[in-house]
């Protein structure tokens, strides 16, 4: 009852809608804006589950939480955020069923409240799929008429449709529901650009689809720019490949290493994962029908050098009367999205999971206007919202943060955007919870394949906070060369970073446990002969790997170490005692690798050298490097995190960094 009553002092909406006892439920969360990652921080502690959407408004902060009342109540005790209340009342179904009039009353009022970019110095995010229409309001202060373009120049520009329209919606605003309901200004800082690369009628056959996408990359880049580019299609007719490079992929690989199309430069470029078809779901639960292979990643998701994007929901919130139930649970996959099929050897896909809607738990499910996002519609002026979902969805959310994250940072390469953001994501309890309580390496592999590294934030990706501050390194190794004794070809060089940590402050720490997060992202030339499709080693022009020493290992120990490792034996894999919660087998795949260890602050004062060194790689043949010796280019992003601990972490690195000078060793090997 005291639990009840002080509940209900804060309770806003009608008394018959106050949730039950002994349940879990959702609650509109009022809280002070200074203290909501106070709260969000504290309530996950008290099992309360927390959305991702906020609603921003002069003098509070929205959130939708899932809890029961035991658990709100000591959250809201050990807080003192929470100023109200309410049940939640708002989905998209409530704007796209408005009339034509009030919806466009809803945009009129978005549109004045947002600060749109100025023509110049800004970057551009470029969505490659069935065009986009200029006439929505929303859509047209962002992209020009002379920034729409098409694969083919006899194609019309229009999106006739609408799904090239509905990504630009979510790739400027998200999800339109919460932002409707927003009242604060709204700034945007990157334009966009169209490219068709799907003709109106007939398709484009499965084995010309690469080169239809060099020929969109080459239309839109007649002028130079700093792009993000967003694919959102996929196709079901390389199917199965079981992670191995197609046409497609292999073509998406080139375009982001700058080896393929006129201009040659490094590209940025998310892709989406693909979606299930509702009709295959029956009596099993629904992740067996995600997991197994029939489900697998379609083309090209598998690109080793694009962010590979599926999908995940927390619209699970369904209306009063409806009887409808969600399929998946809150923070856990999309039913829609389709996962890796494979689990070593080629690279982890998913990269990352963002909002892709739900579905109701019929037989079979099907979508539902309360679990889809809200976007803009191709139609306006006849309607000014429509709605979406699916991992396109996902793809278009995810291409709205990285070029947002870009934006911030236009000094930083592809490569190391990329490091940036898919290290910034983080499993959802919901997701953990599939995991044993004491989990080995291995345990995480089903994590891999349908979450990728979970869900980023771009906060995180953001930010470098006195306890949790991020060191990043821009740099270029010559991996392979020839031996002046033999002439054969060998390793060339290993980069050694001698890091600047805060051993001080980490003495001061003592036991408590810090985690350390390392990513690794280097964009490699592809090899798409069909003598190259069953290796990694073969594929890939370059081949790099990161190792930290061990605490109290010098250098010259480390490096010894270190040389025994340069040459993995295709077929044979083993897994390094290394403290690393997930481990070489799942790290070492692909042109990205992450992975993290947590650790007592005293031993990882004491580990403060981490190697960059090369394996096998196509580039590694004697006849090429007779005549060159190429360069790779990669990025290296360092992540200490002393979690709730107090600590000045920052500050003690950025002296450092201003007393070292230069950090970086190269050694012949």
């Amino acid at each position: 009852m005291i639990v009840e009553a002080g509940l209900r002092a804060l309770w806003r909406g009608p008394h018959s809608k106050f949730p039950e006892n002994g349940v879990r439920a959702y609650w509109e969360i009022w809280l002070a804006p200074e203290l909501v990652e106070t709260f969000i921080s504290r309530a996950t502690q008290d099992g309360v589950v927390i959305g991702a959407d906020r609603l921003l408004f002069p003098e509070d902060t929205v959130v939708i939480g899932e809890a029961s009342r035991e658990q709100l109540a000591l959250a809201v005790r050990r807080t003192g955020a929470v100023r109200a209340l309410a049940a939640p009342s708002v989905t998209a179904a409530y704007f796209d069923e408005l009339e034509a009039v009030d919806q466009a009353d809803w945009v009129t009022d978005l549109a004045r409240r947002t600060n749109w970019p100025g023509e110049a110095d800004t970057g551009f995010l470029t969505l490659m799929d069935t065009g986009v229409s200029r006439a929505h309001p929303l859509v047209q202060p962002l992209l020009a008429p002379g920034d729409r373009h098409a694969a083919n120049p006899a194609w019309a520009l229009e999106d006739i449709k609408g799904h090239g329209t509905a990504l630009a919606g979510l790739a400027v605003f998200g999800d339109l529901t919460s932002r409707l309901q927003d009242t604060l200004p709204i700034s945007i800082n990157y334009r966009l650009e169209s490219v068709k690369i799907f003709p109106d009628a007939d398709f484009n056959p499965h084995y010309l689809l690469g080169a239809v996408t060099r020929d969109g990359v080459n239309a839109v880049e007649v002028t130079a720019r700093r792009r993000t580019f967003a694919f959102a299609t996929t196709t079901s007719d390389d199917m199965p490949h079981d992670g191995a490079p197609t046409s497609w992929s292999t073509e998406i690989d080139q375009l982001a290493a700058g080896v393929s199309g006129l201009q040659g430069n490094k590209r940025l470029i998310l892709n989406s994962a693909g979606n299930n078809d509702a009709s295959r779901f029956g009596t099993k639960h629904y992740l067996d029908v995600c997991d197994h292979a029939d489900s697998e990643l379609e083309s090209p998701a598998q690109a080793w050098n694009a962010i590979c994007v599926g999908a995940f929901t927390e619209k699970t919130f369904m209306p009063a009367g409806e009887k409808d139930t969600p399929l998946a649970p809150f923070g856990d996959l999309s039913p829609v999205s389709r996962t890796a099929s494979w689990s070593s050897q080629w690279p982890l896909k998913p990269d990352i999971v963002m909002e892709g809607g739900n579905w109701t738990s019929g037989k079979p499910p099907m979508s539902h206007s309360a679990l889809s996002l809200l976007t803009t519609s191709h139609r306006y002026p006849l309607r000014s919202f429509s709605l979406f979902g699916d991992t396109s969805a996902a793809a278009a959310l995810a291409a709205r943060q990285i070029t947002q994250l870009w934006s911030d940072y236009p000094e930083l390469w592809p490569e190391t955007i990329r490091a940036l953001y898919v290290s910034s994501a983080r499993w959802t309890n919901q997701m953990k919870s599939h995991l044993p309580t004491s989990p080995l390496k291995g345990a995480y592999a089903s994590l891999f394949r349908r979450y990728g590294f979970g869900v980023p934030d771009l906060a995180r990706a953001r930010r470098s906070a006195s306890n949790a501050l991020t060191l990043i390194v821009q740099d270029e190794i010559t991996p392979y060369g020839l031996s002046e004794a033999t002439g054969s070809d060998v390793h060339k060089e290993m980069l050694l970073f001698e890091l600047p940590w805060p051993v001080e402050e980490l003495r001061k720490l003592a036991s408590a446990r810090v985690t350390l997060r390392v990513a690794l992202s280097s964009f490699v030339a592809p090899n798409p002969s069909e003598a190259a499709r069953g290796s990694r080693y073969r594929y890939a022009s370059h081949n790099l790997r990161f190792k930290l020493n061990r605490a109290g290992e010098k250098a010259d120990q480390f490096l010894a170490r270190i040389s025994k490792l340069a040459d993995p034996v295709e077929g044979l894999t083993s897994e390094e005692d290394d403290s690393w919660n997930y481990g070489s087998v799942r790290r070492d795949v692909g042109s990205l690798h992450i992975d993290e260890l947590t650790c007592a602050a005293s031993d990882l004062a004491r580990r403060n050298l981490i190697a960059i060194h090369p394996v096998a790689g196509w580039w590694k043949n004697k006849t090429l490097l007779k005549s060159t010796l190429p360069k790779a280019r990669f990025a290296l992003v360092v992540e200490i995190d002393a979690e709730q601990t107090e600590a000045d972490l920052y500050a003690e690195v950025r002296a450092s960094v201003a007393a070292m000078g230069q950090v970086q060793t190269v050694v012949t090997i």
